[in-house]
């Protein structure tokens, strides 16, 4: 499901806003930065100050999570299920990962969100439709970075 692509730019920018939904119906995102791909059907973010995202999920799994490489100008959309598991529970794997990418934070979870991933998309600037490539936008859009 996650392209080797998509995993890339997870990985490179593991902020994610993560859209879950209030027990009213409407809409929450929120920005989580401590992303980790477990699999290609699997990602988690340390469980850090989320107690909203966490009420959400475990009331209705249902998630989708947006990341977004600002400088090429793609995105990976991902859709699935979360579920909170306490730091205490997890499993020797799961711990392992984040502490391979995560060790200076690890102390501050108290727990992972994982989300099981049932659809992901690749998604374009409409730039590359008429033309532009991956490097013409890292470019121009390091150099407007810069300009800030």
């Amino acid at each position: 499901m996650l392209t080797d692509e998509m995993q890339s730019l997870i990985r490179t920018h593991t902020a994610g806003f993560v859209a879950t939904v209030r027990d009213d119906g409407s809409a929450a995102v929120s920005p989580k930065a401590t992303f980790v791909v477990v699999d290609e059907r699997t990602i988690a973010c340390g469980n850090i100050r989320s107690p909203g995202t966490a009420a959400n999920l475990r009331r209705n799994p249902a998630c989708e999570i947006c990341f977004l490489d600002p400088l090429t100008r793609k995105a990976v959309r991902v859709c699935g299920t979360g579920t909170v598991i306490a730091k205490a529970i997890a499993s020797h794997e799961l711990t392992g990962v984040f502490e391979e990418y995560w060790a200076d934070f690890l102390q501050h979870m108290t727990g992972f969100m994982v989300f099981d991933l049932t659809s992901a998309e690749l998604i374009l600037s409409p730039a590359y439709d008429h033309g532009a490539t991956e490097l013409e936008l890292a470019t121009a859009n390091k150099a407007k970075m810069a300009a800030l």
